[in-house]
């Protein structure tokens, strides 16, 4: 049974990170959104308290927001870090404007592995499907457990909203598709875990977010 930890970092933008975790201990994080002290000792000590192993680093997508923290994780758990192809002009571009959003001192990160659509990551005894839904950027990517109905689903798709498409890379046309092609295709049941604000599940989005109906 896969176990997700959400933490919300940065109180400029309440990015949602993600441990996920199973029976074995070995756990992934998502999209480290963590840059201050405070953040780094909140990850690392629920990490260290819950006696888990981090085996690999993911963002869904590389805006600065969602990678902030993946200096740290690699350095202290020395882990692999794995994007999408298409994210690698924008996780260099970070460097350049992350200090206009007061992010002094960020930390670059090589990328060591990429996802595409059909690929697996994996985990103790857990296997998530990659997912490619871009439109909010370039190469994003969701993370799908289709025998326990959950997606991580970063910046896509939220409760009672979708990605906002007026960043470098975003199209609308695009991540409506992604949206309708991928994700609302899932089992009504499946929980969503977005990069921002609360879950929420297919089913409700289906039915009542209003940039899908």
């Amino acid at each position: 049974m896969i176990k997700v930890k959400a933490f919300t970092f940065n109180p400029s933008f309440y990015e949602n990170t993600y441990v996920l975790y199973d029976d074995t201990s070995e756990c992934i994080v998502v999209d480290p959104g963590c840059f201050f002290d405070s953040e780094y000792q909140e990850i690392d000590s629920f990490i260290q308290s819950s006696k888990l192993k981090v085996v690999k680093l993911i963002d869904t997508h590389c805006h600065v927001d969602h990678v902030l923290g993946n200096a740290h994780i690699k350095r202290k758990y020395k882990v692999p870090l794995f994007i999408h192809k298409f994210e690698i002009e924008l996780l260099i571009a970070v460097k350049a404007y992350s200090e206009l959003y007061g992010f002094k001192g960020y930390e670059e990160s090589t990328v060591d592995g990429y996802l595409q659509e059909g690929d697996k990551v994996e985990f103790g005894e857990s296997t998530l499907d990659v997912l490619f839904v871009p439109g909010h950027s370039p190469g994003h990517i969701a993370l799908y457990h289709s025998k326990e109905n959950f997606v991580v689903s970063g910046d896509v798709l939220f409760d009672g909203s979708i990605g906002r498409t007026d960043l470098p890379g975003g199209n609308y046309s695009q991540l409506i598709d992604s949206i309708k092609m991928k994700l609302l295709t899932l089992n009504d049941e499946v929980v969503v875990y977005p990069g921002h604000g609360p879950s929420t599940t297919i089913r409700k989005e289906r039915n009542s977010n209003p940039f899908l109906n």
